[in-house]
């Protein structure tokens, strides 16, 4: 079957159909799935044009809600063309691409409307928006809601770059009073600068120096007031890229006690471990950083129990001199990790030697995510009446990722090298096939997502 076709019916042996995987035909008309039927009780007929994928398993697309695109403003780190590229050749159907490191960025209404025009005719996954708060953006909020943002992210330490101000306590109760009855929700970036002594002289070039200057206490006091805010508004919360185990239990007590909070991490926390990061290497620089082995397992454990709702990419990519591997400072380094592309192979090679499933998979990368941004009615299953948006891919399969098959734009990444496990053969964008070993369809097929006001989920 050629890139670009319509395809009206896929027939795998492994199809994700619920808590399941059968052997089952996925029906597809006018670009949803309008039904499934168990292998032997469908017999086919002209009318459909079958991709029949052997034993690879079928599964909905993933749904990545926290990528930063930088389009406009700073395309020389990524762009919409680029960077949805590398989501179609991951498995990727949806991205939600982040207010900050675009300029401007997105956190007014006319800004969000120049974001969706240089967006236009560029984009080869379907694409929604956040929306961002600073200090003084109250007022743009509610309008960003109705013209279709999915949601807001703030920070709450400085973002890094000057143009996306962080939040005082302050600029935080102003917000949560325009988002009250919007079922709308505030994503934080939850570190907050505390006072601490640090060794006067400790070596730039090594991991451990700039992990002991974003101590575990910064997530802990930051989650402390993102779950007093959320109790006392009900407003809907979510926690980004959490990388440290130390405030599970407070998010715990807060949704004990009521609080309509979800929490994210990423799949570099669940990757890799400081402890194996080199001295100079900072294509391994995030914030918040990654920490130690022990805190890895006690998230995973987290992401098992239910804690921890879903896995993203956080895509945030830089050009490479700002990575500072010259010097290999870690401390001057801008702190980002790539990988919107490799996000269901990193997942699933550390899953499925923890005991999770193909299921596990769906709810975490596609499922939950779709529904933080209330696009769980047409995104994130694979169900009659949802987008026909499907990655087939091998599970068994190993690779190893190489430079010349990254299309993020700027390929440094802390994966090169990586063998990896489970290979992404295709990609099935509302019923189009997208992507297939290596190729794409050469026009953009990518829609904007825009979330309807008065639809945003109530409660998770």
């Amino acid at each position: 079957m050629e890139l670009g076709s319509t395809v009206s019916a896929v027939r795998s042996k492994r199809v994700l159909v619920g808590n399941e995987v059968r052997p089952a035909v996925v029906i597809i008309k006018d670009g949803k799935i309008q039904s499934i039927f168990s292998d032997h009780n469908f017999s086919g007929d002209n009318a459909h044009k079958v991709l029949d994928v052997g034993d690879s398993v079928v599964m909905p697309g993933i749904v990545d809600c926290h990528v930063h695109v930088n389009e406009p403003g700073r395309t020389t780190w990524e762009g919409f063309w680029t960077a949805t590229r590398a989501a179609a050749a991951g498995g990727v159907t949806t991205i939600v691409d982040m207010p900050l490191n675009s300029i401007p960025p997105t956190v007014t209404l006319d800004h969000f409307h120049e974001k969706m025009r240089e967006a236009a005719g560029k984009c080869f996954v379907d694409t929604a928006f956040w929306g961002g708060v600073i200090p003084g953006n109250e007022l743009e909020l509610r309008p960003m809601i109705q013209a279709g943002v999915a949601g807001f992210k703030c920070f709450l330490i400085h973002s890094g770059v000057e143009e996306f101000p962080h939040v005082t306590d302050y600029d935080l109760h102003t917000a949560m009073k325009q988002l009250q009855g919007t079922g709308s929700v505030l994503l934080f970036h939850a570190e907050k600068d505390i006072h601490q002594t640090t060794e006067e002289r400790a070596d730039p070039i090594q991991y451990s120096t700039f992990l002991q200057s974003r101590p575990d206490a910064m997530e802990t006091e930051a989650i402390r007031t993102v779950t007093d805010l959320c109790l006392q508004y009900q407003v809907r919360c979510h926690i980004v890229h959490l990388s440290s185990a130390e405030p599970l239990k407070l998010i715990q007590e807060a949704r004990q006690a009521g609080a309509p909070l979800t929490v994210e991490t990423t799949h570099h926390y669940l990757s890799l471990s400081a402890e194996n990061i080199p001295a100079g290497a900072t294509q391994f620089k995030c914030c918040p950083p990654i920490r130690g082995h022990a805190n890895r397992e006690q998230l995973w454990s987290a992401l098992k129990n239910g804690q921890i709702d879903m896995v993203v990419s956080d895509h945030s990519p830089c050009t490479p001199d700002l990575k500072k591997l010259d010097s290999g400072d870690f401390t001057q380094a801008w702190g980002g990790i790539s990988s919107l592309q490799f996000g269901l192979p990193l997942f699933w090679s550390s899953a499925s030697k923890r005991g999770f499933k193909l299921p596990d998979v769906v709810r975490l990368l596609s499922q939950k995510t779709a529904q933080l941004c209330s696009l769980d009615n047409q995104k994130g299953s694979l169900a009659p009446g949802y987008d026909a948006d499907l990655v087939i891919w091998d599970p068994e399969r190993d690779f190893e990722v190489k430079e010349d098959s990254i299309h993020h734009k700027n390929k440094l990444t802390p994966y090169l090298g990586l063998t990896l496990q489970g290979v992404v053969c295709a990609t099935i964008l509302r019923g189009r096939l997208v992507y297939r070993e290596g190729s794409f369809f050469p026009e953009p097929l990518g829609k904007h997502l825009l979330i309807p006001h008065g639809k945003h989920q109530a409660q998770l």
